[in-house]
């Protein structure tokens, strides 16, 4: 029986075999390999080439080499060169995705990178005019600063906001570029724009059928959004005040509602368990999409601040993340119990707040994609509404009260019960300089910070 060499599959002119894995090679072939690799072609252990023992053997009969002149051996031929070019083929695919997910992944850091970049130094220059501004009443700011305790100015009239036949107010947005401007959603089916500074109502905003679950405000433009579980999304003139545009994208009630980085897409959950795409320009759905093998529906949307991907909140307790691009689940987050009330993306991108109704607020690490810390609430603490501070300083939990966490340590600093009702949104105020609740008390409080 003729030795065979375990690279060439032919027989070897100068055989030798590895006492690694007791293979034959070609001496020529194996000491090409080993000082490439180092290491034995068949198992990878290392191998050197003093450790080859040489066959002695006699006249080596080489077989014969196959015949290409009929054409069942060119066919042969050609289909074994085909196969190996799909091998390769294959091969390259596979490093071209790897490559891609870890291009995807530095764009991202660097994105998140950017962001923060811009978010402090927007903050250092907004730090520089005010010391500019306060140097010559340095001695006003030393008096103030003793009362540095956070208080609670709160006008009884505000209650007048919506209607007092069906009480609550289950939505809160503030104006990114105004704070000074509230907007809020009632169960009064109404969309009402307060101004805090002149303290009065801009407008009041009618057309939904069935109370208003979610609300935006846009940072640029005088444009508000909001959704209700009468299936629709409507996009609202405030100094007009009217609808200029009806987004029908469901068939269930509405029970999130987020706007893109860009300003110029709406992303929406609904109980027909789809998320959707929306052009607020045109009122266009521009893509709808649900995930068939859960069969849930969704209890809240939203954009994570690079606007490339978002998360979703469902009825069975779990957090989904999604790839705005190819429109497909890329990260799933279990643990909680019972469906998810509100999710939020911290500004620079690191971070996720989720809250459910096993009165818990998790907090998960999207670079490692796992939860690292869980707060623990009292027992039938309602969660209802979670937000991150603008410079990610601060987590506000609004439900049963609303209380203050500060990020990395996630220690309760602030703790406010003065609404009298279940809190259904809070909201910062520029610079975390104050603190904007609504609640079931049909109540809008400002908290000094």
């Amino acid at each position: 029986m003729s030795l065979v060499c375990a690279i060439s599959n032919e027989v070897p002119e100068h055989p030798c075999v590895s006492p690694v894995s007791n293979q034959v090679f070609e001496r020529r072939l194996i000491e090409k390999y080993i000082a490439e690799n180092g290491a034995d072609p068949m198992n990878g252990q290392p191998l050197s080439e003093e450790q080859l023992i040489d066959i002695k053997v006699s006249h080596p009969i080489r077989p014969k080499a196959p015949s290409s002149t009929s054409i069942p051996a060119i066919l042969k031929a050609l289909q074994d060169e085909w196969d190996a070019v799909m091998l390769h083929s294959f091969t390259l695919r596979q490093q071209l995705q790897t490559t891609r997910q870890e291009l995807s992944h530095a764009l991202y850091q660097h994105d998140a990178a950017c962001r923060v970049i811009a978010r402090l130094t927007k903050e250092v220059t907004a730090a520089r005019e005010a010391l500019a501004t306060l140097k010559p009443q340095a001695g006003l700011v030393v008096t103030q600063a003793v009362a540095s305790q956070p208080h609670v100015t709160v006008s009884d009239w505000l209650k007048g906001l919506h209607s007092a036949s069906v009480p609550g107010i289950l939505s809160l947005d503030l104006c990114p570029s105004d704070t000074n401007k509230v907007l809020t959603g009632g169960a009064d089916k109404n969309v009402v724009v307060f101004d805090k500074k002149e303290e009065q109502i801009i407008a009041t905003l009618k057309g939904h059928t069935k109370k208003v679950t979610s609300v935006i405000y846009h940072p640029s433009q005088s444009v508000v959004f909001s959704a209700s579980p009468d299936s629709t999304i409507r996009v609202w003139s405030v100094t007009g005040g009217n609808c200029v545009q009806v987004v029908r994208a469901h068939e269930a009630s509405v029970t999130g509602l987020s706007l893109h980085a860009t300003g110029d897409y709406l992303l929406s959950s609904s109980e027909d368990q789809y998320w959707a795409f929306s052009d607020i320009q045109t009122g266009r759905v521009l893509t709808k999409v649900t995930d068939e093998a859960a069969g849930c529906a969704l209890t809240c949307a939203q954009f994570h601040p690079d606007g490339l991907i978002f998360g979703t909140g469902t009825a069975d307790s779990q957090i989904k993340i999604w790839d705005l691009k190819e429109r497909t689940n890329v990260a799933n987050f279990p643990g909680h119990i019972g469906p998810v009330t509100s999710i939020a993306f911290s500004e620079n991108g690191y971070y996720l707040a989720t809250g459910a109704q096993d009165s818990s607020v998790k907090l998960w690490d999207l670079r490692k994609l796992k939860n690292f810390k869980t707060i623990t609430l009292d027992n039938n603490y309602e969660v209802k509404s979670l937000v991150f501070d603008q410079s990610g300083t601060y987590l506000a939990v609004g439900g049963t009260d609303i209380r203050v966490y500060i990020c990395k340590q996630w220690s309760e600093v602030l703790n406010f019960t003065e609404h009298t009702g279940v809190v259904t949104g809070v909201a910062f105020g520029e610079h975390a300089q104050f603190l904007t609740s609504t609640g079931m008390d049909r109540s809008l409080k400002f908290y000094s910070l």
